[in-house]
């Protein structure tokens, strides 16, 4: 009953996360700022003129030089149903955008908590990254994200969650100051991505691969994306084209409502 629940409602879903797409689209242009679709939202965008079928979230970034602004306006300029929720606010390294009329349950969330879990939409900052090789880069951005959620998660009293918290609290500052020394030594610029924070995968992209931005078709409205598309997402996910076996295809939430009132 759960499933057909929910893949009776996910078109609903999409189409919530889409018009909170459109404010905040509305807020970046109106005041020059610079986004664009990221991850699953591009290669739905690029692969099905859209939502993946099965997705149920929205993927943005933004320059984190260009964050503080845009949080600024948003707390002014978004509809009353959406609000900002700050970088760090919730124990997440990006800002989000939140709908507080909906209701959804993720992975890994925490319930016993006075946060709404309305539906959001995350906004990953991205920076230049330092002139090394994007293998060096890997090792140590995905140190230092597996790091902060390590420390930012909740652990049973153990001896093992105690060393674990000891060694993860000493390579998270570790890595971010190999991290700070690179890019003094080596300087900046020639890739961009998602800060080390939350770059899971440590992939990064060459920086001609998403600037200067460019108009892309999502759900038959136009965003901006990366400039080379078809680059951008063969770094993250290779042959994109090809679509995954039905056990593959899954899902974030494990339950939502997209309207709590009829207001």
């Amino acid at each position: 009953m759960l499933h057909q629940y929910l893949q009776t409602n996910l078109r609903p879903l999409q189409m919530k996360l889409l018009e909170m797409l459109q404010a905040i689209d509305v807020i970046c242009r109106r005041h020059g700022i610079d986004y664009w679709l990221d991850g699953g939202s591009v290669l739905g965008a690029v692969r099905h003129g859209g939502f993946i079928p099965w997705d149920d979230d929205i993927d943005l970034a933004m320059r984190l030089d260009d964050l503080p602004r845009f949080m600024e306006v948003a707390r002014k300029e978004l509809p009353p149903h959406l609000y900002l929720v700050e970088a760090k606010a919730d124990g997440m390294p990006a800002p989000k955008i939140k709908d507080r009329n909906s209701f959804v349950v993720e992975r890994g969330d925490y319930m016993d908590t006075n946060e709404d879990h309305g539906l959001f939409i995350d906004i990953f900052p991205m920076a230049a990254h330092p002139n090394i090789s994007p293998r060096w880069i890997k090792r140590i951005a995905r140190m230092h994200c597996k790091s902060t959620y390590i420390l930012r998660g909740r652990h049973p009293y153990s001896w093992h969650s105690a060393l674990q918290w000891v060694y993860f609290s000493v390579m998270r500052p570790l890595t971010g100051v190999a991290w700070w020394i690179a890019g003094k030594i080596f300087g900046t610029g020639q890739r961009f991505a998602n800060l080390p924070a939350s770059n899971i995968y440590g992939t990064t992209h060459r920086t001609e691969d998403i600037f200067p931005l460019k108009e892309i078709a999502f759900e038959g409205l136009q965003f901006l994306g990366p400039a080379n598309p078809d680059a951008y997402l063969r770094n993250l996910y290779g042959d994109y084209m090809r679509i995954p076996p039905p056990e593959k295809r899954k899902s974030h939430a494990l339950f939502y409502t997209v309207h709590l009132t009829d207001k």
